[in-house]
């Protein structure tokens, strides 16, 4: 289930060439991503620039508490302010992948630093492309139950709030518009669909 954050950058297969890169160079390094800007020659034979944020790859946890909620499952939101936003956002804990980390101890990490929580029990539900047009992050989306309370520690500029929310609350968040992240609606719609089957 765990992997590297490389291997994280395999996602599907495809039988077709992929690009070839006639230049390239960095046009910005930061703590967190960088950008280079390329010129390829696409598999389709057109050449074309491509400006690509290059990201390590990033977990999600999708924290489900059943044992409190009964016959319907308890989704963990965190709430807190996002810049790019401009505003409080729902989401699930997420966080970036650290160098040599693999994808499952990133997700074990980010889920007890936020929020406190601890869980027993980890699955792999998603995993996606967050925007490939000018991006190459990808998420790793784990659910993870059997959850325990500890004490949080998020960084020094996290300021993060937490609640339970039924799944069907959750699900009802998306369909108003309260929920707009794109990583946590994605997680909500899977694990209502799953709980159909």
């Amino acid at each position: 289930m765990a992997a590297s954050s490389k291997s994280q950058k395999r996602i599907g297969s495809s039988s077709a060439k992929t690009a070839r890169v006639a230049s390239k160079r960095t046009v910005y390094r930061g703590p967190v991503f960088y950008v280079t800007s390329e010129r390829v020659r696409e598999p389709h034979g057109i050449v074309v620039r491509r400006d690509v944020v290059r990201h390590p790859g990033s977990v999600v946890v999708m924290a489900v508490d059943q044992a409190e909620a009964g016959p319907e499952p308890r989704v963990l939101l965190a709430r807190q302010y996002r810049y790019a936003a401009g505003r409080q956002l729902w989401e699930f804990p997420a966080g970036r992948i650290d160098p040599g980390e693999s994808a499952l101890a990133a997700a074990k990490r980010e889920l007890e630093e936020e929020t406190g929580y601890s869980a027993a029990r980890w699955k792999l539900a998603l995993h996606f492309w967050v925007s490939p047009g000018f991006l190459d992050e990808t998420m790793a989306l784990y659910l993870a139950a059997g959850l325990r309370r500890g004490e949080a520690r998020p960084e020094e500029d996290e300021v993060i709030g937490k609640r339970f929310f039924r799944l069907s609350q959750a699900v009802n968040m998306v369909n108003s518009g309260r929920i707009s992240d794109a990583k946590t609606i994605a997680g909500i719609l899977w694990l209502a669909q799953a709980r159909r089957r």
